[in-house]
């Protein structure tokens, strides 16, 4: 039996074909459909949109669709979220929204961050509960972000981030804000789905969902001490200095990886120069995501990432042992480094589907 014509699946199904056929009108059709059939405006956000741009990315990710139907699919719901929450009543004027006068908040992107649409959702529920927002947009520069606050004074900041990668510049807005007196509501994938990251960071409050957000908005946030605080203070273990030596010699440990690996992966002798530049960008990304699980002291940050990683290198028919080679290579460069020497050999376990012994270090014995 199929599902009613307004039901939340039968809208969604609907939304996914146009907007992976790049039909704006239909998209909007859709929704305006939904108002018709008696939803709301947030449930058609949060339930609806949101639900098919998360499709949007998982689709891109298996390889099912490309990197310019990804950019156009987010582009369609871009503009559609647009006709839904900018409606004019019968006088022709933009209609108001329940519960005016409920406060102040900014919602931004972290620096770095380029995906804004999970924010631009927070933002427009937010709207639509009354509260008087500033949508920043993507990858705000944290010096802008408080000179903003400065100016509007807000109740609180709500930030943004998808990518773990961006977790050290998220810590460096977070602590900034509140220097300033603005309490921080975090949010997005970044932070993890239990928000473990955006408490590890100092963040005030954490919230899985724009339903989530409004809610710790509605219920409020205390003003934070402005008191100074060093990034050593929330993440201690940046003491033995891995990450920065991760972030400085990044050029270098994917330029030597990539030439070992050709000795060690011989089909890399033949690929051609955009392959070879493909690599080199995996080869990156391998590095910003080992630094960033050094940042917060999290191993499942690098082997999340590395799984995934393998995921789309079987998807491009790539063999998966090159990956692992990959690791391997890493992991010589950085023997002298414990804590990143036990991230990539955990890495190569998860991708071999065996644990490995504890390497040795200062708590363990040989």
């Amino acid at each position: 039996m199929s599902d009613p014509p307004a039901s939340a699946s039968a809208l969604r199904d609907r939304l996914w074909a146009a907007v992976a056929d790049g039909d704006e009108l239909a998209a909007a059709d859709v929704l305006h459909d939904g108002l018709r059939a008696g939803w709301d405006e947030e449930d058609l956000l949060v339930d609806v949109v949101a639900a098919v741009q998360r499709k949007v990315g998982t689709e891109w990710a298996a390889a099912r669709i490309t990197v310019a139907q990804e950019h156009a699919a987010t582009a369609v719901n871009e503009r559609i979220v647009t006709t839904l929450v900018h409606r004019p009543g019968t006088d022709g004027r933009l209609r108001p929204r329940r519960g005016r006068g409920r406060g102040r908040a900014t919602v931004s992107c972290v620096d770095g961050e380029w995906h804004a649409f999970p924010a631009r959702l927070v933002a427009e529920v937010l709207r639509l509960r009354g509260h008087q927002v500033d949508y920043l947009g993507a990858q705000t520069p944290t010096p802008h972000l408080i000179a903003h606050l400065h100016r509007t004074n807000p109740d609180a900041v709500l930030l943004s981030a998808s990518l773990p990668t961006h977790l050290p510049a998220a810590h460096a807005a977070i602590t900034a804000c509140q220097a300033v007196g603005v309490p921080v509501l975090a949010g997005g994938g970044a932070f993890g789905r239990d928000g473990r990251f955006a408490f590890a960071l100092g963040a005030d409050r954490w919230a899985p969902d724009a339903r989530g957000a409004a809610a710790v908005l509605d219920a409020g946030l205390p003003r934070p001490a402005t008191t100074a605080r060093q990034v050593v203070d929330d993440l201690p273990h940046l003491a033995d200095q891995e990450y920065t030596m991760a972030v400085q010699s990044r050029g270098q440990l994917v330029k030597q990886t990539l030439a070992d690996l050709e000795n060690r992966f011989p089909p890399l002798r033949a690929y051609r120069p955009a392959q070879r530049e493909r690599t080199a960008e995996d080869l990156a990304h391998i590095v910003d995501f080992l630094a960033t699980a050094l940042y917060v002291d999290d191993c499942e940050v690098f082997t999340s990432f590395v799984t995934w990683t393998a995921g789309i290198l079987e998807a491009r028919e790539v063999p998966p042992h090159s990956l692992t080679t990959g690791l391997d290579i890493l992991a010589g460069q950085l023997r002298d480094f414990p804590r990143s020497l036990a991230f990539l050999h955990q890495g190569i376990a998860v991708l071999g589907g065996r644990p490995l012994s504890p390497v040795p270090g200062p708590d363990t014995q040989e």
